[in-house]
């Protein structure tokens, strides 16, 4: 018997919503395979292509091959979803795939794209037709590639969870993807408010089915809310998760939950939620507690950007105590100055009490340097941890660790966040890049009025996040207290075990 040959791809649905409106119904283009193709000929697939050695990730597959097949790039595609990868053995041809799903929304003329009329297909097709999603079918008589409908599933939801379930889930996840404003830990908040509401209509005859629905909306909120942010979401998720299965019995059954159930398992959801406020209240004393290592004689000075609560709240604390002298340095933190939001709160809280003797400095992000000459701590919060202890933050946070280090040698760079920050996954391997008219809004008084975000011939990127090396960071403070390195990559192991009883046979 000859071996399989095994083969990872990544395969694109193209979905158009009427005028780009993503509250109505939309259509999904299938694809018609040519004769001249090695597998399927003449079968109805989405876009599709093997992941290569030199491409990234499957995500920069998926967009190679959109460009190859289709002539879409980014101008008038924009990606929508993806899906859970898994993995299939098709005798016929040999092959032992893995699929990596994803879903793209073809922009209409409006939004600055091509529309259908923009699909220009290569030799691979023969031709392409729109579909209700709901009309795709597995049986052989449709003519699509296998498992075509279990790939489309994984991307539109609602063939499995159903209009209502799915219908509010799709717009929590467009409601975390548009929220440039909260925090990670905010982002975790709505995104368990947003489980919670989907839970409850899901359909309860087949608790089996029950079960895999509930944790592939789990599994939605994780990778298609705001992933670049996504380390807290799955965190609640999996212990959300956790909660749910107990209330389960050991065996799987087709039997009925009983709307009793799901009440109780949404309360103790709830009660999650409201204890899990507590971890920024341990913090705060950790944070206390780390400060004591300092004299209070005498001012301390600290160098933070960008607009943390964890932070906020830690500095708000210790500005409470009176005979703490601190001289707090803020990098503003463009292209929406939290870092001057930041500032400002701290100010508010100061004014509040005469004794506090604090000095607040707010400078450019370009002043790193300048701004932590002579700094005690530069203080950071995160977004995401990874499982090697690297900090992804607000942009500005590597080059403000790079100027504090070099000008200060005695300098601390802590970090303050909760464990429900850490990912043990590979994070994300796509930029954020987000509206360019967020920066250049801000240049209207150099360069006058700009349309639309743009300034003609230049290329303006606005990306949120970079990363900090673990190897710069010299503690972590956390719920449990002053940790290091190891630690982070212990909590990591324990969640990762979590995540993988969860989701893997999904």
């Amino acid at each position: 018997m000859s071996l399989l040959k095994k083969s990872a791809v990544a395969v694109s649905f193209i979905f158009k919503f009427p005028e780009g409106n993503l509250t109505r119904r939309p259509q999904v283009a299938l694809f018609r395979r040519s004769g001249e193709v090695n597998t399927y000929p003449h079968k109805l697939a989405p876009i599709s292509g093997g992941v290569e050695l030199f491409d990234a990730s499957p995500l920069a597959t998926a967009w190679r091959e959109l460009a190859e097949e289709t002539t879409l790039t980014a101008t008038s595609l924009r990606l929508f979803r993806q899906g859970k990868p898994y993995s299939f053995t098709d005798l016929d041809v040999g092959r032992e795939w893995t699929i990596n799903p994803f879903a793209f929304i073809l922009k209409p003329a409006q939004q600055g794209g091509a529309g259908a009329a923009g699909i220009k297909i290569d030799w691979e097709h023969e031709a392409f037709q729109w579909f209700d999603p709901d009309d795709v079918s597995g049986d052989e008589a449709f003519q699509g590639v296998p498992r075509l409908k279990e790939s489309l599933r994984r991307v539109w939801f609602e063939i499995d969870l159903g209009r209502d379930a799915a219908g509010v889930l799709a717009a929590g996840l467009k409601a975390l993807q548009d929220d440039h404003v909260s925090g990670a830990r905010q982002l975790a908040a709505k995104a368990l408010t947003i489980y919670l509401d989907v839970i409850p209509r899901l359909e309860i005859k087949d608790q089996t089915a029950w079960w895999k629905n509930v944790r592939f909306a789990a599994w939605h909120l994780w990778k298609n809310g705001r992933e670049s942010m996504g380390a807290p979401i799955l965190n609640v998720v999996l212990s959300s998760l956790d909660i749910i299965e107990k209330h389960l019995p050991r065996q799987e059954t087709t039997s009925s939950l009983s709307n009793t159930t799901i009440e109780q398992i949404c309360a103790e959801i709830k009660d999650f939620g409201k204890a899990r406020q507590q971890s920024g209240t341990k913090i705060v004393t950790t944070f206390a507690a780390f400060l004591d290592q300092f004299p209070k004689d005498k001012p301390l000075k600290i160098v933070t950007l960008s607009s943390s609560s964890t932070i906020t709240s830690s500095l708000t604390h210790v500005l409470s105590d009176s005979s703490r002298p601190l001289d707090i340095h803020i990098l503003e933190s463009r292209p929406l100055f939290e870092g001057v939001k930041l500032a400002q709160r701290i100010s508010s809280i100061a004014q509040t009490n005469a004794n506090t003797k604090v000095s607040i400095t707010v400078h450019t992000d370009a002043s790193a340097a300048l701004a932590s000459q002579n700094a005690h701590i530069l203080l950071l919060g995160a977004d995401l941890i990874d499982r090697a202890g690297n900090v992804s933050n607000k942009t500005g946070s590597l080059p403000a660790v790079l100027a504090a280090r070099h000008v200060s040698p005695g300098v601390k760079v802590v970090v303050v966040a909760e464990k429900e920050k850490i990912l043990p996954f590979d994070p994300p391997g796509h930029d954020e890049d987000n509206d360019a008219g967020e920066l250049v809004r801000s240049w209207e008084d150099v360069v006058g009025s700009v349309s639309e975000g743009k300034l003609p011939g230049v290329n303006v990127k606005n990306v949120y996040f970079e990363w900090v090396p673990a190897t710069m960071v010299d503690l972590y403070l956390t719920e449990d207290g002053i940790e290091g390195m190891e630690d982070v990559e212990r909590w990591a192991g324990e969640v990762r075990q979590k995540a993988d009883h969860f989701f893997d046979n999904l």
